[in-house]
C-alpha cells in the first residue's frame, strides 16, 4: 500500500485499513510520517508499523530540491528501516543521491508523474539520466501516469526491468493527459498483460496500490482494485 491512498486519514487508520485489505507491505507518505520528524520519532513509527504486522518497506513520494533534503531523506529512511525511497530529486542532485545510495545501501526509485511534469514525465526520462549510475538508482513506475503519457506500462516495465525498484499500480480512465484514476479493472490499462510482464521479468519488489480516487472515501475502491489484481494473479498462476 502506498499510504497516499489514505491521505485524508491518520496513520492509525491507514495501517488498520491496509491490514484489513490483507496487505503486508506499506510505504509511508509525509502526512503519515513527516519528513521533519526526529530520528527517534521515525524509529518509533517503524517499530509501531512492524508491531502491527506490516513491513515498512519504503517512503514517498519524497521531493528533493536541495542537498539538505537529500541528506534528510536518506537519514529518515535509514531510521525507519526502509529499503527504498520513492523519490523525485532535482536533476543536478542525482550525483549526490547516488553517493547516498551507496553510503546507506538504500535504493532510490524515481517516480514518473506523467504529462506536464517537468522533471520525470515518463520512466524513460528518468532512466536516461541514471543509466550509467549505481544500479540501486532505479525507477518507481507509476503505471497510471505512464499510460497517461501514451506509453504501455508493460512495455516500460520490460524495457527497464533491471532498474524497476518499485511500482505504483492503479488504473486510469484514458491514455491521455486528461486520464484520471479509476478502480483497477475499470480503466484502459491492460492489467493482465502488465502483471504477466512483471512475472516474466522476475520482478521481486512491491506493487503498491496508489488509489488517488475518492480521497475521503477510498476503502471501497481500494478493496475493489486489490480484488481485481488478486483475481488476475490467481488466473495467471
Amino acid at each position: 500500500m502506498a499510504s497516499y491512498t489514505f491521505r485524508e486519514f491518520d496513520l492509525e487508520t491507514a495501517l488498520a485499513w491496509t491490514l484489513r485489505l490483507g496487505l503486508s507491505h506499506i510505504s509511508l507518505k509525509s502526512m503519515h510520517l513527516p519528513l521533519e520528524s526526529s530520528t527517534i520519532e521515525v524509529e518509533e513509527i517503524g517499530r509501531q508499523v512492524r508491531a502491527d504486522g506490516l513491513e515498512l518497506y519504503g517512503c514517498g513520494v519524497v521531493y528533493m530540491t536541495s542537498e539538505a533534503e537529500v541528506e534528510n531523506a536518506f537519514a529518515y529512511a535509514a531510521a525507519g528501516g526502509m529499503q527504498v525511497i520513492i523519490g523525485v530529486p532535482e536533476h543536478d542532485l542525482l550525483p549526490l543521491v547516488e553517493r547516498k545510495v551507496a553510503e546507506y545501501d538504500i535504493r532510490l526509485a524515481i517516480h514518473n508523474h506523467g504529462p506536464g511534469d517537468q522533471r520525470y514525465p515518463t520512466p524513460q526520462s528518468a532512466f536516461e539520466l541514471i543509466r550509467e549510475m549505481d544500479p540501486r538508482m532505479g525507477l518507481c513506475i507509476d503505471i497510471g501516469h505512464t499510460m497517461r503519457s501514451g506509453i504501455d506500462p508493460a512495455e516500460a516495465a520490460r524495457l527497464y526491468a533491471d532498474r524497476v525498484h518499485d511500482v505504483h499500480i492503479k488504473d486510469v480512465s484514458a491514455a491521455t493527459r486528461e486520464g484520471s484514476t479509476v478502480e483497477i479493472g475499470r480503466g484502459v490499462i491492460d492489467i493482465p498483460r502488465f502483471l504477466q510482464t512483471m512475472l516474466d521479468t522476475g520482478y521481486g519488489g512491491v506493487l503498491a496500490l496508489e488509489h488517488e480516487k475518492d480521497g475521503r472515501d477510498p476503502l471501497a475502491g481500494a478493496a475493489e482494485s486489490i480484488g481485481f489484481v488478486r483475481g488476475v494473479l490467481s488466473t495467471i498462476l
